[in-house]
């Protein structure tokens, strides 16, 4: 199975990811592919694939990549040898992507995909949030903000929703779809 979570930057999708991905040993992280610079404690394979910009080229036109966007300058996506991998050792991926990502992962694995929208409490607190994590600019946040509209606007196509409030109610509710989603593949 593939498990997908998306939402607007801020939402907490990342901070849930890690805490299911502590819950369930047969679940591995799908690592992104990326052009942006790595940042300091970020290492190669773990945190992402770092691809020089030609390289994340050359593997979208040879159809490598079962998804991917480019965002605020810079390429994302996801290697599909690295899925396939998983998917032929019998293995479940949690995906922590953007939702054009999402949504083109469930086009192509179809049932294979579960996907699951993180959905802030409102703007303000999806602001309040990018502002006090105090990575991003001013015009990055309106930018994140702006694209957070068009975002959210997509989560009808989402098999779960999980608004996240509270983090002790949100990371049980999305390990409850896992493992519904995990035991019913088993059977």
């Amino acid at each position: 199975m593939l498990f997908v979570l998306s939402a607007p930057s801020g939402s907490g999708k990342s901070t849930i990811a890690r805490r299911i991905l502590q819950q369930f040993e047969r679940l591995s992280f799908s690592v992104s592919a990326t052009t942006r610079p790595r940042r300091p404690k970020e290492s190669d394979g773990k945190d992402y694939f770092f691809l020089s910009r030609e390289d994340f080229e050359r593997r979208i036109a040879d159809g490598g990549l079962v998804e991917w966007e480019e965002i605020y300058g810079n390429l994302y996506g996801t290697l599909k040898a690295e899925v396939d991998r998983v998917l032929a050792e019998d293995g479940h991926l949690l995906f922590d992507i953007d939702v054009k990502g999402a949504l083109s992962i469930k086009e192509l694995y179809g049932t294979q995909a579960v996907l699951i929208f993180i959905r802030p409490p409102s703007m303000d607190v999806l602001r309040e949030r990018l502002v006090r994590r105090g990575t991003d600019s001013e015009d990055v946040i309106e930018r994140r903000m702006q694209r957070a509209e068009w975002e959210l606007a997509q989560s009808g196509a989402f098999d779960y929703e999980v608004i996240n409030d509270d983090l002790a109610r949100s990371v049980p509710e999305v390990a409850g779809i896992v493992l519904s989603h995990i035991q019913g593949s088993q059977e």
